[in-house]
């Protein structure tokens, strides 16, 4: 095989290894690192010897991803307040057969749930259940035998299945509670807001330590419509920013424009029946850096390009 065809063979791959990397890492930075990873492991090897080119560039990208993921555990020890996955400006197309297949496996609720799972935990359910390998190939990317393989499969749908309803909101309840939660900010009135709350819905704000952010988790639809409401409210409407609406991994969202940056981003979670139960405030200046740039996913294969 020519160098051509080589390089024609990863490109083809890299959109469904950036989809792996970044639902592994919650990072698209360390995603497109572990990708290009892949890419220079399959510049040095014996392609003579690869009888699977898929196979091999899955299991080469899924154990660097396990690589990046023991020194980010070291990493988040440190952190400052809670850790939330860099959101990405999605354009995921409108077919309605695939919504929920995309907004479980790319909305943030979900990318934090998996955040719970250990890291082979989260392989094996991701190539199984997302980008649909048999447990045949998860057990040889994982270089472990198919029945431990079907164990961490099993344990790992339990966890999501019990913790994660799979279900959807509608566009109207998406954009009834963005709705809501502007007229919470303008008004200081929390009366149309918590009403869309869960009883058990939980505020989580990421600043990473470089900039203002609440450091500890707000729980109850009271505790949390009054901080959007008298704080929020206060900081949104204060400043010279302005919100504008905006599809943040496969789902409505807000960002806060201060000037030319990105300076907040909100990102949602929703109950089986249409209730917010997770409010994501991202404010770490280092995961809003790329947020203008659209990211292109086929909900199908699970593929990520830019």
């Amino acid at each position: 095989m020519s160098d051509s065809a080589d390089r024609n063979v990863f490109e083809s791959a890299r959109p469904r290894l950036l989809g792996l990397a970044y639902r592994m890492l919650g990072s698209m930075a360390d995603a497109e690192d572990a990708v290009q990873d892949t890419f220079v492991k399959w510049q040095g090897a014996d392609r003579a010897s690869v009888v699977n080119a898929d196979a091999f560039l899955t299991t080469i990208c899924t154990n660097r991803c396990l690589d990046y993921l023991k020194a980010a555990h070291r990493k988040r020890v440190d952190y400052v307040g809670p850790w939330i996955p860099e959101p990405l400006q999605t354009d995921t197309g409108s077919d309605p057969e695939t919504d929920l297949e995309r907004a479980q496996s790319l909305t943030t609720a979900f990318l934090m749930l998996l955040e719970r799972l250990t890291p082979k935990e989260r392989a094996a359910y991701l190539l199984k259940e997302v980008f649909g390998k048999s447990y045949r190939e998860v057990a040889e990317t994982l270089q472990m035998s198919e029945a431990g393989c079907r164990q961490l499969v099993s344990r790992a749908t339990r966890f999501v299945q019990s913790q994660s309803p799979r279900s959807v909101p509608t566009e109207e309840q998406q954009n009834m509670f963005l709705s809501a939660f502007m007229s919470a900010l303008e008004t200081g009135s929390t009366d149309q807001l918590a009403g869309l709350l869960a009883e058990s819905v939980q505020y989580r704000s990421d600043g990473g330590g470089k900039t203002t952010a609440i450091t500890r988790t707000l729980e109850g639809s009271k505790a949390v419509s009054k901080y959007v409401a008298r704080i929020l409210g206060r900081l949104w409407q204060d400043g010279q920013g302005q919100v504008f609406e905006m599809e943040i991994n496969g789902m409505r969202g807000l960002v806060l424009h201060n000037g030319e940056r990105i300076e907040t981003a909100l990102t949602l979670g929703f109950t089986e029946n249409g209730l917010v139960d997770q409010l994501f405030l991202i404010r770490n200046p280092e995961k809003l850096a790329r947020l203008e740039d659209t990211v292109h996913c086929d909900a199908k294969s699970g593929a990520l390009w830019h």
